[in-house]
């Protein structure tokens, strides 16, 4: 879905996070940690790929190398490698970009360009007239915002800006939440309890005033399925009985929303579930 809406920069991004990745932990575990390298589990793969799932496609290759390093060599390796890392890798490696290239991180290409990824034309998304409409007061900013079946098919036109790589459709992520379902590779109590906390807050906030957006508009925007279903499943950071999962779930969908109506970001899902992360032990 990214390759069709965004064309050459979504394969560019994320080919480039991948190999990355791979690399750097290649290069960490054989010359630093003197082990033998640990590629065969797919773990690098893996994050690699959610790391440039959350990154804009035209987000510059050298940026990418950065995100890469700090995901695998401080996120991950620093902590031992697999399964010794607090921390979701893919979430701090984006979450560092975030912080030390806002400006990059926050420019997002419009859809239907299959043009070379840095010659990309940007707009404003969907989080960002949320957040207009909460910071003015002014609820009529939210009629310019996309219909819910466009938001869940990912098709963002108008002039607005999808988002990161892995927003670009929340109807092909439930696909794979149902996949992983079925597979059991996941269970329903951590990505459920999100999406429903999340649902219930908004709607709450939206009966109360009208200045916050429709909940099903909240549900479906922004990097919140990719968080909920692929990032705060993740087996290492989350916790291992359901009833943790859902404690854990219902904190995440609160964070997100206090994140997205009333800190400083858009979006609030890759911090909620980093907090969260720290919690884990603990719950």
């Amino acid at each position: 879905m990214s390759f069709y809406y965004f064309g050459v920069g979504s394969v560019v991004v994320c080919v480039t996070s991948v190999a990355a990745c791979m690399f750097f932990e290649w290069a960490i575990t054989k010359y630093m940690l003197h082990r033998q390298p640990s590629l065969t589990d797919c773990s690098a793969m893996i994050t690699g790929l959610l790391l440039g799932m959350n990154l804009p496609s035209n987000f510059p290759v050298w940026m990418i190398l950065i995100g890469a390093l700090i995901a695998i060599g401080v996120g991950k390796m620093s902590f031992g490698g697999l399964g010794g890392n607090i921390f979701n890798p893919a979430l701090v490696g984006r979450c560092f970009l975030l912080v030390s290239f806002p400006a990059a991180m926050t420019v997002w290409p419009t859809q239907g360009q299959l043009t070379l990824y840095t010659d990309a034309m940007t707009g404003a998304t969907p989080l960002s007239l949320m957040k207009d409409a909460i910071k003015t007061g002014n609820p009529a900013i939210l009629d310019k915002m996309p219909d819910s079946i466009d938001l869940l098919l990912g098709n963002i036109s108008n002039g607005f800006g999808a988002g990161a790589i892995g927003e670009v459709s929340a109807l092909a992520l439930l696909i794979g939440l149902v996949y992983m379902l079925w597979k059991r590779i996941i269970t329903w109590h951590t990505p459920v309890s999100i999406m429903v906390t999340v649902f219930v807050f908004s709607a709450l906030l939206h009966i109360a005033n009208p200045v916050y957006a429709h909940p099903v508009q909240v549900l479906l925007s922004g990097g919140l399925m990719l968080g909920a279903i692929f990032m705060a499943t993740d087996y290492v950071t989350s916790p291992m009985t359901h009833r943790g999962q859902l404690i854990y779930g219902v904190a995440i969908g609160f964070l997100t929303v206090v994140i997205r109506n009333w800190g400083s970001y858009p979006e609030g899902i890759s911090f909620a579930i980093l907090i969260m992360n720290a919690f884990t032990p603990l719950i």
